[in-house]
Parts: C-alpha cells; sequence; structure tokens
C-alpha cells in the first residue's frame, strides 16, 4: 500500500500527464460505488485496465470510492430505482433480462443502476475537479514541499529514503 502510494505522489509531482491521473480519479470513483458482486463491476474493471491511466490512483480512488458508496446507498437505490421504473424502458429491461448472462450483471439491482448512473454523470465533474487540484498541487504545494526543512531532513533517514523522492523529477 505503501508503495501505491508513493507512486501517486510521484506521478502528482512529476512530469506525468494529469489527464492520465484525472481519468484514474473518475474510473475509480466508478468503481468504488458499484457493488462489487456483479459481472458488470469486472467487466468494468477490466475494460479500465486496458486503458492509459494511472494505476496507482485508480487503485486508491476505487478503495476511496468503496469506503464512501455505503454512505451514499441511499441515494443510489432511489436513482436507480427512478430509472428502472421509467415505463418506456420497462420493455429493454424485461429484453435484456432474456439474454443469456446479461442477468448476470444485475443492471436491474437498484443500487448497480444507480451507482452506475450516479458515477457516469459525475465523472466529468470528477476529472475537470482533479485537473485543477493537480495544477494546483504542482504550482503551489510541491515547490514548498521541496523547500521544506522538514522533508530535506527526512529524506536522508534511511527508511525514508526511498521515498525522499515522493513528488518527482521535473
Amino acid at each position: 500500500m505503501i508503495k501505491v502510494l508513493t507512486k501517486l505522489l510521484k506521478a502528482l509531482g512529476a512530469n506525468t500527464n494529469p489527464g492520465e491521473i484525472a481519468h484514474a480519479a473518475s474510473c475509480g470513483l466508478l468503481l468504488g460505488l458499484m457493488p462489487k458482486n456483479n459481472i458488470l463491476w469486472y467487466l468494468i474493471l477490466i475494460f479500465i485496465l486496458f486503458m492509459r491511466i494511472n494505476k496507482p490512483a485508480y487503485a486508491l480512488l476505487v478503495l476511496a470510492g468503496a469506503a464512501i458508496a455505503p454512505f451514499f446507498d441511499g441515494v443510489l437505490d432511489a436513482v436507480g430505482y427512478w430509472f428502472l421504473t421509467i415505463p418506456a424502458l420497462s420493455g429493454a429491461f424485461g429484453a435484456l433480462l432474456d439474454v443469456p448472462f446479461v442477468a448476470f450483471t444485475r443492471f436491474n439491482n437498484s443500487i448497480v443502476m444507480g451507482s452506475l448512473l450516479c458515477a457516469l454523470v459525475a465523472y466529468i465533474p470528477v476529472y475537470v475537479c482533479m485537473r485543477v487540484l493537480i495544477a494546483l498541487w504542482r504550482r503551489f504545494l510541491v515547490p514548498v514541499l521541496r523547500n521544506n526543512f522538514v522533508s530535506k531532513v527526512l529524506g536522508k533517514l534511511p527508511l525514508i529514503s526511498k521515498a525522499a523522492d515522493l513528488l518527482g523529477d521535473e
């Protein structure tokens, strides 16, 4: 877990593409909010692993999304129930359930559908917010942390010598 965190901090301060980190945050939130007991979660996971994103940021944000998801179950359930009970879509949902293996995605579960819809709606705002936060991090916080006395002293400790490079090279 510490390796993942150090890789993320290196990516935040290094000259990596901020879009990769922002997409990782959005994708991590998408999978973090969804329940993990369906095939849809695994299909999205495999699809995202083939994308060019920052994998440490992705892993941390899947965990963060999974940690906050139980607090939003009521909202996700309400959104999913609303979408699944739209009369115009009931025929399409019924036809999808007749297709083999589609039922394993559990798209007809209100929390699965609600989390998918909410994460898709939040994808672009999360992406934009992460791009802004990364720009602020790199512009203001990285120079302060690099020139800080405490970080210079901690960088010389043997235990932290591997992580002394946390903010990356520019």
